[in-house]
């Protein structure tokens, strides 16, 4: 119950915050010539962060040029795959709702939904293991290329120490934070549901009449040794008996001998 419950909800915060997100900065280049500053420098990116792709202009103050920069890196590979992976996990997790609620009794037919399920469930498991492994790996880089400090070391102007540079604002990673844990949050969700998932599986239930049927043998093997110990025990007694019948026979016979010998004399 609490996989149909939290497993789409999970999902839907994982992509919706990593998807969904879009960010920048500011910085401020102070020339030594004011008319050649510029205070307000915007860089703005979002996903999938094809960070080489985002371009900005500052300038050179030397005279009116403009120095054309971009941010470094690529996380879009991690990210994609990150939103992917919570996208299929909510749509399989709906469609599973719907059969356990309406469909339960062709679900358990034939032993095939539970196995479907149960395979589903790991390779699900391993895919949100992978894809926020990848993901929080992608988020660190993203953080490092825009970061300001990193963004003013690309800037020709800011390696005049008579120039000022600085960062006005930085991004706001938040959002980006929480669908890295939220992500992980999802790999233990569909990992420990595997447990539950196998239990209906044809395989547990195999697995337990596999114990169990050595241990019926061995109690009813007890039984019949129990039962040869008894009836061993009574016919033995039974034959000690008739044994000792005859041989106080034959000792009450004994004074007979003198008897019969005295007599002759």
């Amino acid at each position: 119950m609490c996989m149909v419950i939290f497993a789409p909800l999970f999902a839907i915060f994982a992509f919706a915050t990593c998807g969904g997100y879009s960010g920048g900065l500011r910085l401020s280049v102070d020339c030594v010539n004011k008319t050649e500053s510029n205070l307000s420098i915007d860089i703005g990116f979002a996903y999938p962060f094809r960070l080489h792709q985002v371009t900005f202009e500052v300038p050179t103050c030397e005279g009116k040029g403009r120095q054309k920069l971009a941010l470094i890196g690529d996380s879009s590979s991690s990210a994609e795959f990150f939103v992917t992976v919570a996208v299929f996990a909510f749509l399989y997790s709906l469609a599973a709702t719907v059969v356990y609620i309406f469909f339960q009794n062709k679900y358990r037919e034939n032993n095939r939904g539970p196995l479907i399920d149960f395979i589903v469930t790991v390779v699900f498991s391993f895919l949100w293991l992978v894809g926020s492994s990848a993901w929080a790996k992608g988020l660190s880089d993203v953080k490092v290329a825009t970061d300001p400090k990193e963004v003013l070391s690309l800037m020709s102007a800011c390696k005049q120490p008579s120039n000022k540079c600085m960062a006005v604002h930085s991004p706001v990673m938040s959002s980006l934070n929480t669908s890295v844990v939220f992500g992980f949050l999802n790999f233990i969700l569909w990992a420990g549901n595997i447990w539950f998932v196998f239990k209906e599986t044809g395989w547990h239930s195999s697995g337990q009449r596999y114990l169990s049927d050595p241990m019926e043998k061995h109690s009813s093997s007890y039984k019949q040794g129990g039962y040869n110990q008894d009836s061993y025990g009574s016919s033995g007694g039974y034959s000690q008996q008739a044994s000792l019948g005859p041989s106080s026979d034959e000792f009450g016979q004994q004074p007979s001998g003198p008897t019969s010998f005295t007599n002759q004399i």
